[in-house]
């Protein structure tokens, strides 16, 4: 099993930070997810979002990740239900914010046209039910 962490960066519309992975990585090429990645040894699930941000998407955040839930997630490629600690946070910030750090694109969608997209695993799982959230209605009020 693996651990990954993951962040939905919401935007003053309420829209969510997603990125178009390209075909080079190993899990869910050319599908669109969160920022995110794997949860180094010995590293905690919050101190590897807040490190997986700056590296794929160049915002730095002192503070202001809150932990959404964690989500079991089944990858194809090596056959594990892996963890997905999914995260999340409002940053009044733009597309013109985010430096892309891998991936094709990153690009702040909105809830309606994010549901109709190629999602990854995680994404797949966790979006929608993110979206149905106490915690994402309050981020948007």
């Amino acid at each position: 099993m693996h651990r990954f962490s993951s962040i939905a960066l919401v935007d003053a519309r309420g829209w969510v930070l997603l990125q178009e992975r390209d075909e080079h990585p190993a899990i869910d090429p050319e599908k669109w997810g969160f920022p995110g990645g794997g949860i180094e040894e010995g590293e905690e699930p919050e101190a590897a979002a807040y490190r997986e941000l700056v590296e794929e998407t160049g915002v730095s955040l002192d503070e202001g990740l809150q932990l959404f839930d964690c989500f079991s997630v089944f990858h194809q490629h090596t056959a594990t239900h892996d963890d997905m600690f999914l995260f999340a946070v409002r940053a009044d910030l733009t597309d013109d914010d985010i430096v892309v750090g891998e991936g094709r694109q990153m690009i702040f969608v909105s809830p309606e046209e994010a549901l109709r997209l190629d999602l990854t695993a995680g994404a797949a799982l966790a979006l929608p039910v993110f979206l149905g959230s106490d915690m994402y209605r309050r981020m948007t009020a």
